[in-house]
């Protein structure tokens, strides 16, 4: 093994009929060799050719260039493991192909080995292996770490057992996830649906409306006889304290005055906070300002403040310019650079909202608001199903190994 490297997969209790093997003794270790960089090519001519855990999907690789004269060649079956950085991940081989330097095959001996087996105990101690080439300069790890990397092995029956059972389990998990994957797309997609539902109701279309700068002033200055101690607390809202999935203040700074009073974006409790920078701006990062000391805060200059009227809830503005039709509008009239497009402040101004009477955005504000709660209750929800998802093949191939499948 390498000088610098001192792991060792430790011998641990085997059930009945199992032993601890070195993988030199039952697979043959085929170190890649790069070919000359002008057999490459993009053409499917020669065989595939891989280079590395970028060539790797779940279980096999994804084939992008091909090579004309490849030096070393892995078969169908082999195992291939990223032996340089990052070094560890595994897949199984599914067709001829030449293999670079940052992947290693391995071929199981006949009659001793079964590559399913050895495949996903491999992919059992992935980040062990991975710590093989923390010690290296270039995060590599060597042929004789593969040959005595310790293994253990049960006989052939059992290794075909165990490889069948990994594989009806994972594909389980994997069917598991996949209905995970569309419930958390679908209790996405809900909050767009539910204000598509009060925006473009019938109801709507029976609402005045107004200009949003007819019921909002837009980007209000400052009050004239503004004064404030420079040593006064304040509450400062840069851009990354805006989460943009929830449209809340996830966490406001507090800063002395001195360090605000000039350059920045002035606004008052209620006001809703626009983003108007791409890409925040089509990320949802628009707030309504609460729980302000003093009632007054300061953030990025990459806010337009809307500050509503009293003809309308500051709510009922935030739930408006969230619908994603509205930020789809709103990007086609970005001003400036690419990289640095702004929606402009007349954007706002002359856009047309619904205006139902007060009481009724009171009340549409409340519903939509217990709508919103079950939603991130939902997505909460699915994502800690999708972490004990993940989570799962772990625990199934360390059952794997201790024999208890």
């Amino acid at each position: 093994m390498n000088s610098n490297l001192s792991f060792q997969i430790p011998n641990s209790k085997l059930p009945q009929g199992w032993h601890w093997v070195k993988l030199g003794e039952v697979c043959e270790v085929i170190m890649g060799q790069s070919p000359p960089g002008n057999t490459y090519t993009v053409k499917p001519e020669g065989l595939p050719f891989f280079q590395g855990k970028a060539d790797f999907g779940e279980y096999f690789p994804t084939v992008r260039i091909w090579c004309n004269h490849p030096i070393k060649i892995a078969e169908e079956g082999d195992i291939l493991i990223a032996v340089r950085a990052p070094v560890g991940p595994v897949n199984m081989n599914n067709l001829k192909c030449c293999i670079g330097r940052g992947l290693t095959g391995i071929r199981c001996k006949d009659n001793i080995a079964i590559n399913w087996f050895i495949f996903w105990y491999l992919r059992s101690i992935e980040k062990q292996i991975a710590s093989l080439g923390s010690g290296s300069t270039f995060g590599a790890i060597t042929r004789d770490d593969l040959v005595n990397l310790e293994i253990p092995l049960p006989p052939l029956g059992e290794q075909m057992h165990i490889a069948a059972k990994n594989q009806e389990l994972m594909q389980e998990v994997e069917r598991a996830r996949t209905a995970c994957k569309k419930q958390l797309e679908a209790a996405k997609a809900l909050p767009a649906v539910y204000l598509r539902e009060v925006f473009e109701s019938d109801e709507s279309k029976k609402w005045e409306r107004k200009k949003l700068g007819e019921i909002c002033q837009i980007n209000p200055s400052r009050p004239k006889n503004f004064h404030r101690s420079l040593d006064t607390l304040t509450s400062f809202v840069p851009m990354a304290a805006v989460d943009g999935k929830k449209g809340a203040i996830s966490k406001s700074e507090v800063v002395p005055y001195s360090k605000v009073a000039k350059g920045y974006t002035y606004f008052e409790e209620n006001d809703v906070l626009f983003a108007k920078i791409t890409p925040c701006m089509q990320n949802g990062k628009h707030v309504i300002a609460k729980s302000l000391i003093d009632g007054i805060g300061f953030g990025t200059t990459e806010f337009h403040v809307l500050r509503p009227s009293n003809e309308i809830l500051s709510e009922w503005v935030w739930y408006f310019i969230r619908q994603p039709y509205f930020l789809e509008e709103a990007a086609v009239y970005f001003t400036g650079a690419v990289g640095q497009q702004r929606v402009p402040d007349s954007f706002l101004s002359k856009y047309i909202i619904p205006l139902p009477l007060i009481e009724v955005q009171q009340r549409i504000a409340y519903e939509l608001n217990e709508k919103m709660i079950q939603v991130e209750n939902l997505q909460s929800s699915t994502r800690n199903q999708e972490s004990a998802l993940n989570a799962l093949p772990q625990a199934i191939l360390k059952k794997a190994f201790r024999g208890e499948l």
